[in-house]
């Protein structure tokens, strides 16, 4: 049911409503948890913002992003200095 609507309008992949976020917990190294927190507070992110903005980034570079799972708020929000 790969990109089907619901009756709602709502997208859906593989029968997940696109909008829907996902918990996942994160083992990471404390020094570089430290660096992406101060480069969340630098763009005036939450960590969870910026580890997600940083996913997203990867994932467009490397062309495994598409159109429809753009950030929901991604207009002029990259530069937020």
């Amino acid at each position: 049911m790969r990109g089907a609507r619901g009756s709602a309008g709502v997208e859906y992949r593989d029968h997940v409503p696109l909008n829907v976020r996902k918990n996942y917990p994160l083992r990471i190294d404390a020094e570089v948890l430290d660096a992406v927190r101060r480069w969340a507070d630098d763009d005036l992110r939450s960590l969870n913002g910026q580890i997600e903005f940083m996913l997203r980034e990867m994932l467009r570079n490397a062309g495994r992003l598409t159109k429809g799972a753009e950030a929901p708020n991604s207009e002029g929000s990259e530069n937020v200095n």
